[in-house]
């Protein structure tokens, strides 16, 4: 990465919202997004050129000079999918050996005349910078910044106070939203839990929260998507109830080449929407009876008493695709939360989740738990 984005983090991990909005508006002061056909294009020690990407300038006035970007594992990830180089050995050219990875870029660009890309990068102002996504030219552009500004403002408009709690990663922003005044109790499905965290057991205290995800990606790692979460209070465990999302994909007009600058009047309709769609989301979601209603779905399969932990969780986490160190996590959790049934596999699993450091790989344990459940429940 080059020096001037350097101290500009790309990842957080349980950020305050404050923390979040500052690492945004860093980001966002970088951005440059360039449609570029392929002439364009040219890969050059593990390196993206992209032939008159940096505006530059001079006494004659402006003009565009060239930039070159590294590529984070997002940007060759693209690269790799719109060319049709597969990632992994893409990665390995980059690790071993470089003229591989431009050789394999460039000969690949050449059979692609015509054809024209997204690329989305933050910029040094220097003629460098980082490739942080390569999208088809037919790409919506909704920018993490712009999405936490519409959702916090159609919160707002809701006038329901909430907590918020942050991760970025390269592939997506989530932010978790619950409120405390929009509660019910759950004292089947926490009667024999017990919170690995802190000791706080369920049967005192079987207290649950309404709330809500809502994510975005800038670089190609998902829709726009709000996903109902019920918190567990005693352990801040969060039960994602993903067969109610809401989902908006990134998908628009294509653009012609050059540096991408929106329109106000498209930029004020997306914001909008996306407020309109958070105001919607408060309203069907931070629902006392939706949370109940919710609640009894669960409780129907959680009771399934586990007669032998370690051949279940193996068996969930081969479904689900847990890599053996995420088994042993998730047994280790399971014991701790002394709740022997199909209940306490998803708690197990959500708690797990909590600890993990990685912010994609969290956000996909947890958004697995209630699975995790329904899994166990029928072995």
């Amino acid at each position: 990465m080059n020096n001037a984005l350097d101290t500009i983090p790309l990842t957080a991990r349980r950020a305050s919202l404050s923390e979040l909005n500052e690492v945004l508006h860093r980001q966002q002061a970088h951005k440059l997004d360039i449609v570029a056909g392929t002439a364009m294009l040219r890969a050059e020690a593990g390196h993206l050129r992209i032939t008159g990407a940096e505006p530059s300038i001079s006494a004659s006035g402006v003009t565009s000079a060239d930039g070159l970007y590294r590529p984070t594992d997002m940007g060759d990830a693209g690269l790799g999918e719109k060319l049709g180089v597969p990632t992994a050995y893409l990665r390995k050219t980059r690790t071993q050996a470089l003229h591989l990875y431009d050789a394999n870029i460039n000969g690949w660009l050449e059979l692609a005349q015509g054809k024209r890309y997204l690329a989305r990068c933050l910029s040094d102002g220097a003629g460098g910078g980082i490739l942080r996504a390569f999208l088809s030219d037919g790409y919506k552009i909704i920018d993490n910044l712009d999405v936490l500004m519409a959702v916090l403002s159609g919160i707002r408009e809701s006038g329901m106070q909430v907590k918020v709690e942050c991760d970025l990663s390269e592939r997506r922003m989530v932010v978790r939203v619950h409120s405390e005044a929009i509660k019910t109790l759950a004292p089947d499905l926490l009667k024999n839990y017990r919170s690995p965290f802190t000791g706080a057991t369920g049967a005192d205290n079987p207290t649950v929260f309404a709330g809500f995800d809502f994510t975005n990606s800038e670089t190609g790692g998902g829709a726009f998507t709000v996903t109902p979460r019920i918190v567990v209070q005693i352990c801040d465990n969060g039960l994602k109830l993903t067969k109610d999302v809401l989902r908006a994909v990134h998908l628009g007009a294509r653009m012609d080449e050059g540096t991408v600058r929106w329109s106000n009047d498209t930029h004020q309709a997306n914001l909008t929407l996306i407020a309109r769609q958070a105001r919607d989301a408060v309203r069907r979601f931070l629902d006392v009876r939706y949370v109940e209603r919710k609640i009894t779905e669960i409780e129907e399969k959680s009771g399934r008493r586990i007669a032998d932990p370690d051949h279940t969780i193996r068996l969930v986490s081969q479904r689900l695709r847990f890599t053996e160190d995420q088994q042993r996590l998730i047994l280790n959790h399971f014991i701790d939360g002394g709740d022997r049934t199909s209940g306490g596999i998803m708690h197990a699993v959500t708690s797990a989740a909590r600890t993990l450091t990685d912010p994609d790989a969290a956000f996909d344990m947890e958004g697995v738990g209630v699975r995790a459940m329904e899994i166990a429940a029928t072995l």
